[in-house]
């Protein structure tokens, strides 16, 4: 059986947690840090924490490294910094205001997964 990608575990994690508007860019032509960018909206703080601790037990289970895990609880934005894929994890607040989505623009846009 061949090993999922990096990408396919960070999304079907992010998705069997439930988050919202699950979206994935791709930056590999624009970018010298990553090929995707993935954005997730969590319902809550607590919802955040949780999504981020399932993906990185998730990516280990998986033998995956973790280059680092940013953000505080309150924030309301976690990253998972994966190597070659981000992840953010943001309450829609976050979302809304910092808009990834349109600073990447959308000629990077992968799929949307949700």
């Amino acid at each position: 059986m061949p090993k999922k990608s990096l990408s396919q575990i960070c999304n079907k994690s992010l998705a069997d947690s439930k988050v919202e508007n699950l979206l994935t860019l791709d930056v590999k032509n624009i970018s010298s840090f990553a090929d995707e960018i993935v954005i997730a909206t969590a319902s809550s703080n607590r919802h955040a924490t949780s999504v981020s601790e399932k993906l990185v037990d998730c990516l280990k289970s998986n033998k995956y490294n973790i280059l680092g895990v940013e953000g505080e609880i309150e924030s309301g934005w976690i990253l998972v910094d994966c190597g070659y894929v981000i992840v953010n994890i943001m309450r829609q607040e976050q979302r809304d205001f910092y808009d990834l989505e349109g600073l990447w623009g959308a000629r990077t846009l992968l799929k949307e997964n949700n």
